[in-house]
């Protein structure tokens, strides 16, 4: 490894550090200022567009748990982590939208699933996990979260909050299945919404399902630019990325050298937000 490349490591790891630190603070804070307490509560930083490299660094800062959204890229930066660290039980969880056809592979290395919201994509990841299963590719059922959408635009993914015998149908299903664990609920605010009247409609709507369940739901909700208010809604899980990552991806996911400060230019973001499904 040259010395420049070295530098640039180094240079990434100190970012990586001090981003976390600051991340870790705010989350603290945030449970103090309400109550809570903050172990109850896991920060996943979002790791999409980013190198496998930047998950490494954040794992051997403490972090366990990462999010993808892009199936491709979760899958190949999956294995070159794994490469690497052979020996770790890194987490996974797919945080964007899940096309049925995308469920096998999906099932193949997700932990964690966030973004299911119909009976058809449930059966599609039941099916495909009880076969990673079967075949000893994953030890555990795939845990899921129903997202519910808080405007009922469903075009931008979720269950409508408006439709409560579809959400108790599509959470049933869930609850049933063999090779999936229902773990809660998840949700994003609306475009122009105002965060706090976001959250306390998924929180209602958790409190209205957990009636039919003896299970504690958990709460998949905050970002970058909301967690404090996801958290005083009973947020248990929330996604970091930009605040976390920085705001520049990279230009192509399969480069796998780390971004440094040097390196990064003012650029509008894409679409999608940092932390994972769009808003």
């Amino acid at each position: 490894m040259s010395t420049v490349q070295r530098g640039r490591d180094a240079d990434r790891r100190a970012e990586l550090t001090a981003a976390l630190g600051a991340a870790r603070a705010r989350l603290a804070r945030a449970a103090e200022s309400v109550g809570r307490n903050v172990n109850e509560i896991e920060l996943l930083p979002i790791t999409k567009f980013f190198p496998a490299t930047d998950v490494i660094i954040l794992n051997q800062l403490g972090c366990l748990a990462f999010g993808e959204s892009r199936e491709q890229e979760a899958a190949d930066k999956v294995d070159s982590v794994r490469a690497e660290l052979p020996d770790v039980p890194i987490r996974w969880h797919m945080v964007g939208r899940i096309q049925r056809k995308k469920a096998r592979a999906v099932a193949g290395w997700a932990h964690t699933a966030h973004s299911v919201d119909s009976v058809r994509l449930l059966t599609a990841l039941d099916r495909a996990a009880g076969e990673a299963l079967a075949a000893g590719a994953r030890a555990q059922p795939l845990r899921v979260y129903i997202q519910i959408s808080l405007d009922g635009d469903t075009e931008r993914g979720g269950v409508d909050v408006n439709a409560p015998d579809l959400v108790d149908e599509i959470c049933g299903s869930a609850n049933a299945a063999e090779a999936l664990e229902f773990v809660g609920l998840m949700g994003i605010p609306p475009l122009e919404w105002d965060p706090d009247d976001a959250f306390a409609r998924l929180a209602a709507e958790r409190e209205r399902v957990q009636r039919d369940y003896q299970h504690r739901l958990e709460l998949s909700a905050g970002m970058s630019g909301d967690l404090e208010s996801a958290v005083k809604h009973g947020s248990t899980c929330v996604r970091v990325g930009t605040a976390l990552m920085g705001q520049r991806p990279l230009t192509s996911p399969a480069v796998v050298t780390p971004v440094t400060s040097s390196s990064q230019t003012s650029q509008t973001p894409p679409p999608q937000s940092a932390e994972g499904s769009p808003r």
